[in-house]
């Protein structure tokens, strides 16, 4: 059955206006990005079904070109419009701390950190430079790794610290596993950062670890 001879109140698009799009399931947020289905399939099935053989939403918008456009009901023509819809939303969450801001909302600045690092498929280690008003300095990703990990070297982070005149940070990454529980390495690189920046005075006030819709403060953990 095609969604337009669905109950009008089932409808995901009817649903996104009446009562929002946070309370649309994956599956009917990516069907209104197709907007048409296959023969014997509609948006919705279509929807259920790459997100079946991708294992996720995530790994669907991170897919390549030839692997996205290998998929029925897709194509170049829904690449572009997806990656076009990608980097909208990324430069939209990129303006939501610029530089002069001060930090006056954890949640403000975790959602931030999660619009940055969380679409990437390999780890990133990234910092948040501040200055002693808590006032967004600049935002550097500093290091880059495999799916299993980023080398971090406390120099180099020490060096972008000194060339920002920073007197505080907060580091996140992200873990591409999507679960945000900071492992025993996590603890110790934070830990050797804190120890090589309080030399110069600078605090750090938190590491935060990125996962798929969630995030771990290690500040809250009292691990900072």
């Amino acid at each position: 059955m095609a969604i337009k001879d669905w109950p009008v109140q089932e409808r995901p698009r009817e649903k996104l206006l009446r009562a929002g799009a946070k309370t649309l399931s994956d599956a009917e947020l990516l069907a209104i990005f197709l907007r048409t289905g296959i023969r014997g399939a509609s948006a919705l099935d279509l929807a259920r079904d790459l997100l079946q053989r991708f294992g996720g939403l995530r790994p669907l918008l991170a897919a390549d070109r030839k692997e996205f456009c290998a998929m029925p009901g897709l194509g170049e023509a829904k690449y572009c419009q997806l990656q076009a819809i990608l980097e909208m939303a990324h430069r939209h969450l990129g303006e939501s701390l610029t530089q002069g801001d001060i930090l006056t909302s954890p949640e403000t600045t975790r959602h931030y950190l999660h619009s940055r690092l969380q679409p990437y498929p390999h780890e990133v280690f990234a910092c948040l430079f501040l200055d002693n008003r808590h006032r967004v300095l600049a935002f550097e990703e500093l290091f880059q790794g495999t799916i299993d990990g980023a080398s971090v070297y406390p120099r180099e982070v020490l060096r972008r610290c000194l060339h920002h005149n920073a007197a505080a940070v907060i580091f996140a990454h992200n873990h591409p596993s999507g679960i945000a529980e900071p492992s025993h390495a996590d603890e110790r690189i934070t830990r050797q950062l804190k120890e090589a920046l309080a030399l110069v005075d600078i605090r750090v006030l938190d590491h935060i670890v990125i996962g798929d819709g969630q995030s771990t403060s290690l500040a809250e953990r009292g691990l900072i």
